[in-house]
């Protein structure tokens, strides 16, 4: 399985980055090493979407706190970037993907990424993934 993160990037030419108690859902609590993962410089810090590709490194659950009820799993990863993005993706371009049962891999990312506008790792399927190479 794939995977891919919207966080906060503030170099995005970097040769590694490191995201530390991120935020999961959709599948991203499982993310391992050696994993493909894309990299997504969140807007809501001045990023412009997708900026690279990289494979994880390391990968380390962070443990749930007993005192809460519910919790978002939360995970560490470090990731060594393997190509930069060449054509843009991110917010706008993604934002008229609406219809959430199109089965179309723009529609995974606008669903997963921005109907709730945290930053976060989630899963991807193979068929966004294969989307997403073709930015590189």
């Amino acid at each position: 399985m794939a995977y891919a993160i919207k966080a906060e990037i503030h170099d995005p030419r970097a040769e590694t980055f490191v995201f530390a108690a991120q935020k999961t859902m959709y599948g991203g609590k499982r993310i391992a090493e050696g994993d493909v993962i894309f990299l997504f410089a969140s807007e809501n810090e001045g990023g412009q979407g997708l900026v690279a590709r990289g494979v994880v490194t390391s990968s380390e659950a962070i443990a749930k706190r007993p005192v809460l009820e519910r919790q978002t799993p939360l995970v560490s990863v470090s990731i060594r970037r393997t190509a930069l993005a060449a054509k843009r993706l991110g917010r706008d371009e993604l934002k008229r993907f609406k219809h959430w049962q199109d089965g179309r891999p723009e529609t995974e990312l606008n669903f997963k990424f921005y109907r709730q506008a945290t930053n976060k790792i989630i899963g991807i399927s193979e068929v966004t993934a294969a989307f997403l190479e073709g930015f590189f």
